[in-house]
């Protein structure tokens, strides 16, 4: 058993230890995710739902979740109003409900062309399907 390298220079020390292939795959999608319009960062599950709430039903953003087992949260204004996703990063891919990637932002494209035609439900949603 390898031991987990350390965080390289400018990610975020709130990281746990990686492996050093896991860390490639961070490091790469936290650049990607930097260079997006919609990567807000360590903002709080609070922040974000003001910042969806007068926003139109669909508009979503992606933040530093909250949680320690979770590296980032997508936030997305439903008709009912905000509500904040997990997103999980297992094995060196970032998953959401049956999607993974190794990259964010293809998870984020992923998802948005499944659910054109599929919408995914969330307990947390209750019961409002995605799209």
């Amino acid at each position: 058993s390898v031991l987990p390298s350390p965080a390289p220079p400018g990610v975020p020390d709130r990281f746990r230890m990686f492996r050093s292939c896991e860390w490639e795959v961070l490091e790469r999608s936290l650049n990607i995710l930097q260079a997006s319009d919609f990567y807000w960062g360590p903002l709080s599950v609070g922040e974000a739902h003001a910042k969806l709430q007068g926003e139109p039903v669909g508009t979503y953003l992606v933040r530093d979740s909250s949680q320690g087992n979770c590296l980032f949260s997508l936030s997305v204004r439903m008709p009912t109003g905000p509500v904040s996703l997990r997103i999980s990063f297992q094995e060196g891919y970032f998953r959401l409900k049956n999607w993974f990637s190794d990259c964010v932002v293809q998870l984020l494209e992923l998802v948005v062309a499944g659910t054109r035609n599929n919408p995914l439900h969330f307990d947390e949603m209750g019961g409002t399907p995605l799209v």
